[in-house]
C-alpha cells in the first residue's frame, strides 16, 4: 500500500498557499482523469463532455433483485459545518468559539431538550415530528486527513486513511456478487448519479457503475429525446458525416436513454420544488424516476458550496435552506405515491469543520460531522456522541455506517460486509428498518428449466422467464463448471421464453451435464441429463 504524509492541521484561510495549492492538484487531476476518459468511453462535443460508463455487477443485481428499497446518497460537497446544522443547546463553548457565526438559541426549532436545527431548516421539523428523520452524531475515522480530494477518497472507497484503493465500497460488494454484469448487462441503469464530479463510489476493478449525468439539463435532454446528441440535420460534408457518426456512437452507448425516457414520462411530481435550487431540481428528477418505477436502486446527487472558510453566515443558512426544503419536497412527492417507506436518503460529506471560527468569520477543514438520515418508518433520534468542543475527534467511523446500510437496508450478508470494508465493521443495530427477505433471494424462477419436447425427445425444451428485456446468453457446461457449448445470445423481450436444444447437434456423449443462463449481471444453473 502507498502512504503519504498527512496534514498536521486542517488546510484553512490562515494558511492560503496549501489550501490554493490543494484546490490546484485537484484541478490538474480532473484535467487528467477527465483527458484519460476520452480514450475510455467519453466523448468531447460542443465543449460537453458525455461519459459513458458500464454499471458493475453489484448494481446490476440490485436492479433486478427482490427488494423495491431505494438509496439516496446527498452528498454535502466542500465539507459540511455540523455544528451549525445541529446545534448543543445551552453550550456556552459553542457561543464563545463562534462569536460571529453560532447560531442563537431562539433562533432554533427544539429537536430535544439538549439539541435544536437552525429556522432555516424548518422544513425538516414536521419529518423530525413524524418520525422520518434521524442523526448520526459526528462521523468520521483515525487520523484524518484534511484534503478536500484525498479525504472524499477515502469515504467513497471505504479505506483507512493510509490506504489507497481504486474501486468505491458499493463497487467491490456487487462486483464480487455478480460477476456476469460484462456478458449480459441489464438495460436498467443500476446506479444514477446527477452532476457528482467523482464517481469513485461506484467503480469496481472492472467498470464504472453508475450512469453519470453531469447536470439536470443534460438529463432533461436524454428523457425528452430518448438520446444525449440531435443528430438531425447534419449535411454531408466530411466534417458533418464525422459529426454525426460520433454523436450517433455516442447515443448507442448511452444504453439507458430509451428506460431513462419511459420512467421519466410515466413518473410525475406532485409537489412543488423551491426554486433555484440545484438540489431540488435533482431530487424532483430521482423521485420522478421512482415514480416512474425505472428500477434503479442507488442514486447520488449533490450540493455543493459546503467549503466555507469566510462570511459563513451568509453562506450556510442558505445551504441548509436548500437541503431541508429538497428534501422535504422529494419525501411529499413520493408520499404522495405511497413510496415514502421504500426510499433511504442519507447526507454525507467529506470532513466537518473546525470549532472556533477563524479571522474571516468563517470556518476551516475539521475532523467528523453529521449524517443525516430520512424515510417513512424510519423513526426519530440521535446516534452517536456530539461533538466534544474541548477535544474535538470523531465518534461514529464511517465503515460502521456503511456496514448498516449494506445490511439492514440493502440486505448484505456479514461475510460481504467484510469483504467489502476490509476489515469487521459492525452495523448500528436498529438505525433503519431491516430488510426482508435480503436482496439476492432470487430463488430460481428465471432458468424454470426443462423437458422433453412435445413429440420428440431428440428435443429439449429450456424454459426461463426474464422479468426485464436485456441480452440472455445460455450454455452448456461440464459437471465441474467449464463451458462446453454456447447454445444462443441476444436480446429478448421480457416474459417468458423457451430455448428447443436439439440433443444431436451438439456432439455430447451421453451422462450429466450442466447448462447456465446468463442475463442481467447474474447467473442462473441447473443440472441437464444428455
Amino acid at each position: 500500500m502507498c502512504k503519504e504524509t498527512e496534514p498536521k492541521r486542517p488546510i484553512d484561510l490562515s494558511d492560503p498557499k496549501a489550501h490554493d495549492a490543494d484546490h490546484r492538484h485537484w484541478s490538474r487531476r480532473n484535467f487528467l482523469s477527465a483527458s484519460g476518459m476520452l480514450t475510455a468511453g467519453s466523448f468531447l462535443f460542443d465543449r460537453s463532455l458525455i461519459r459513458t460508463f458500464m454499471p458493475s455487477p453489484l448494481l446490476a443485481s440490485l436492479a433486478n433483485s427482490d427488494t423495491d428499497r431505494v438509496l439516496v446518497l446527498v452528498r454535502l460537497d466542500g465539507g459540511n459545518d455540523s455544528l451549525n446544522m445541529i446545534i448543543e443547546r445551552g453550550n456556552d463553548l459553542y457561543y464563545s468559539a463562534r462569536p460571529t457565526i453560532a447560531i442563537p438559541d431562539n433562533n432554533l426549532w427544539a429537536m430535544s431538550p439538549e439539541y435544536g436545527m437552525p429556522l432555516t431548516t424548518s422544513a425538516f421539523q414536521p419529518m423530525w415530528d413524524q418520525g422520518m428523520m434521524k442523526a448520526v452524531f459526528n462521523v468520521g475515522y483515525p487520523q484524518p486527513n484534511f484534503s478536500h480530494f484525498r479525504s472524499y477518497d477515502i469515504i467513497a472507497t471505504g479505506s483507512a486513511s493510509d490506504e489507497y484503493l481504486t474501486t468505491g465500497w458499493l463497487g467491490r460488494f456487487l462486483d464480487n456478487q455478480y460477476p456476469a454484469y460484462l456478458e449480459a448487462p441489464p438495460t436498467v441503469p443500476p446506479a444514477l448519479q446527477i452532476g457528482v464530479r467523482s464517481n469513485l463510489i461506484f467503480r469496481s476493478d472492472v467498470a464504472n457503475m453508475a450512469l453519470a449525468v453531469s447536470s439536470p439539463q443534460e438529463f432533461y435532454q436524454i428523457a425528452s429525446s430518448g438520446q444525449l446528441y440531435n443528430t438531425s440535420g447534419l449535411g454531408n460534408t466530411a466534417h458533418e458525416l464525422e459529426l454525426a457518426f460520433m454523436r450517433q456512437t455516442a447515443n448507442s452507448a448511452f444504453r439507458y436513454a430509451a428506460t431513462v425516457k419511459d420512467a421519466y414520462f410515466k413518473g410525475a411530481n406532485t409537489t412543488d420544488y423551491q426554486a433555484n435550487n440545484d438540489l431540488a431540481e435533482q431530487m424532483s428528477i430521482v423521485a420522478r424516476l421512482i415514480k416512474g418505477n425505472l428500477g434503479t436502486k442507488i442514486y447520488l446527487v449533490q450540493l455543493g458550496g459546503f467549503d466555507t472558510h469566510a462570511e459563513q453566515a451568509d453562506s450556510h443558512p442558505v445551504l441548509m435552506n436548500k437541503l431541508s426544503s429538497a428534501i422535504s419536497a422529494f419525501y411529499t412527492d413520493l408520499a404522495e405515491a405511497g413510496m415514502g417507506d421504500k426510499v433511504l436518503t442519507m447526507t454525507f460529506s467529506e470532513f466537518g469543520r473546525t470549532i472556533y471560527e477563524n479571522g474571516s468569520f468563517g470556518t476551516d477543514h475539521g475532523r467528523g460531522t453529521h449524517s443525516l438520515l430520512f424515510g417513512g418508518g424510519l423513526g426519530s433520534g440521535f446516534e452517536g456522541t456530539y461533538q466534544d468542543l474541548s477535544n474535538p475527534n470523531f465518534s461514529v467511523d464511517f465503515r460502521n455506517l456503511y456496514a448498516t446500510i449494506l445490511q439492514d437496508w440493502l440486505g448484505s450478508e456479514p461475510d460481504m460486509i467484510r469483504y467489502v470494508m476490509g476489515q469487521p465493521f459492525d452495523p448500528i443495530n436498529g438505525l433503519v428498518p431491516a430488510t426482508t427477505p435480503p436482496i439476492g433471494t432470487n430463488a430460481e424462477e428465471i432458468l424454470l428449466g426443462h423437458h422433453p419436447h412435445q413429440g420428440s425427445t431428440d428435443y429439449i425444451d429450456i424454459k426461463y422467464s426474464l422479468s426485464r428485456a436485456g441480452d440472455i446468453r445460455l450454455d452448456i457446461l461440464s459437471t465441474s463448471g467449464e463451458p462446453l457449448r454456447q447454445l444462443t445470445q441476444g436480446y429478448r423481450e421480457q416474459g417468458s421464453h423457451i430455448y428447443i436444444l436439439d440433443k444431436a447437434a451438439l456432439f455430447l456423449t451421453p451422462g450429466e451435464y450442466r447448462y447456465r443462463l446468463t442475463t442481467g449481471g447474474r447467473t442462473f444453473e441447473r443440472k441437464l441429463l444428455l
